[in-house]
């Protein structure tokens, strides 16, 4: 497998696609590559089944158009980050050794979410420590750091220290996270409701990435903490 320019984790299937979806269509379009890792398959969520969320995710992931698409099988709301989950995410990214990591929101309402992504951040960086010994289909990997990571912003509102400008590729953004479908608001649903199958849940969404855009002056945006400070040699080419 050829390294990948982005590499976005999620504590489930359509973390990603709410989370920072645009942000890799934006990229994708630029000719740059991204795939996804789901840690589960979100099992313990009160709508849908394993089997319908695999193939929502695939859906999904035609859409946002990335190269490649796993999920670790994690037990949802029981993983830790701890040894055994640790090496599990450094062997992917040693596996796909991306230039840019996305992880979950570092704090949010749900607690897989803020797990999750201390399990990355710690992840990242043990990934690169020689010592730390993986392997994927009996073949060793080499240790590898990734030089970036950033933290996307989900139900809680967290203020980003980077906006990416998602406006052409909004609208796109939202039909992967729709492909998500036995989550959201369905009047012929008989399942029971939860906070995010309600029909403004999709609407905090869009309203959240009007806000986010209107902060760097345009129509859509995604925000991002920074786990490490950020740098550039081009203060021009700043938005």
């Amino acid at each position: 497998m050829k390294s990948l320019d982005i590499l976005a984790f999620g504590a489930h299937p359509d973390d990603v696609e709410l989370g920072c979806g645009g942000t890799l269509l934006t990229h994708i379009a630029q000719g740059k590559t991204a795939g996804i890792i789901d840690l589960t398959y979100g099992d313990l969520g009160t709508r849908g089944t394993v089997e319908i969320r695999i193939a929502e995710a695939d859906a999904a992931a035609q859409i946002l158009g990335v190269s490649a698409r796993e999920n670790l099988g994690f037990k949802d709301g029981f993983f830790r980050n701890d040894k055994e989950h640790q090496l599990a995410v450094i062997s992917m990214l040693r596996k796909y050794r991306p230039k840019v990591v996305l992880a979950n929101a570092i704090s949010d309402r749900h607690p897989d979410h803020g797990r999750a992504a201390a399990l990355v951040n710690d992840a990242v960086f043990l990934s690169g420590l020689h010592k730390i010994e993986t392997e994927i289909d009996g073949v060793k990997q080499e240790a590898y750091r990734p030089p970036q990571l950033y933290h996307y912003i989900q139900y809680h509102e967290i203020h980003p220290d980077i906006t990416v400008d998602i406006t052409d590729f909004f609208e796109q953004k939202m039909a992967s996270a729709l492909a998500h479908e036995s989550q959201f608001y369905d009047p012929e649903s008989t399942e029971p409701a939860t906070v995010i199958s309600n029909p403004w849940f999709i609407e905090a969404i869009k309203a959240r990435s009007i806000e986010a855009g209107m902060q760097i002056h345009v129509r859509y945006g995604e925000g991002f903490t920074a786990a490490r400070n950020l740098g550039t040699t081009d203060l021009l080419n700043l938005i």
